[in-house]
């Protein structure tokens, strides 16, 4: 398998910023680059909706992909019509405001904060029937195809990244953010605006654990299959169960664990 050179973009220019480091024990004071954290509000018809701390950069796909993993069904999104920094408006004709119970607020760390009840982040996605089914050294080989791609994380080492794979391993897309969740919502948000959706014969991989907002997106995505070089939390499994999605976690040094529907890993 080869990286597929055409998925690959270059860092966006604001994902990194210089600072002063002093590194011990030897006492040198030299710089260094980290991940830039900068809020983003998400605006619905001029109305916000969403505050949540990214890396800039492909910010109107990180809109896209959040309302459509909370259950809202968007046409497109822009910078809004008064030029605002770090504001993204979204068309969303069907949206109501009063469906609204709860503030958007999500972080880097947790895009599931604040919400008081499993019940409160339940989307309705359909159930993966996808027959599709793919090589276990295909799988194990995907986190070091994501790793090479993920040009912000070799200057900064602070980037969660998530890929978007065809059923031969052909990288399609990945996207890097300080919020796992981010990551993934700019991959959707991608998917999306190229008429992607639903993404049947898709692996989505990630570069951490698999939490149950990950697998919540996945399904929303109707991606079968998803992939992480962590572990797996237990409401991500019981989701991934009930939504028939192939879960992969501890993906590394050519091994993997699979928690659900395993008949998709064919065994060489």
């Amino acid at each position: 398998m080869s990286l597929d050179e055409r998925a690959l973009e270059p860092a966006p220019p604001y994902s990194a910023a210089r600072v002063e480091v002093l590194r011990l024990p030897g006492g040198q004071s030299t710089p260094d680059e980290v991940a830039v954290e900068e809020p983003l509000e998400i605006r619905i018809g001029g109305r916000p909706v969403a505050i949540t701390m990214r890396t800039p950069g492909h910010d109107e796909e990180l809109a896209l992909g959040f309302c459509l993993s909370e259950g809202l069904e968007p046409r497109a999104a822009a910078l809004p019509p008064d030029l605002a920094a770090n504001a993204v408006d979204v068309d969303a004709p069907g949206f109501d405001p009063e469906r609204l119970q709860r503030s958007f607020y999500t972080s880097s760390s947790c895009g599931v904060c604040g919400k008081g009840a499993l019940e409160a982040v339940a989307v309705d996605a359909p159930r993966a029937t996808s027959e599709s089914s793919v090589d276990a050294t295909l799988v194990a080989e995907l986190p070091n195809l994501l790793r090479a791609a993920q040009p912000a994380f070799a200057s900064t080492g602070g980037l969660h990244a998530t890929g978007l794979f065809d059923a031969r391993g052909a990288l399609l897309c990945v996207r890097e953010d300080v919020g796992r969740h981010n990551a993934m919502d700019k991959v959707i948000g991608w998917a999306y605006r190229g008429g992607l959706l639903p993404l049947r014969d898709s692996i989505l991989c990630v570069s951490g654990r698999l939490s149950f907002e990950l697998v919540q997106k996945a399904a929303v995505a109707g991606c079968p299959i998803l992939v992480a070089v962590g572990a797996p939390s237990s409401l991500a499994v019981d989701l991934a169960r009930d939504r028939g999605i192939t879960l992969c976690g501890f993906v590394r040094a050519g091994g993997l664990n699979v928690y659900t529907e395993p008949w998709r890993i064919v065994r060489g």
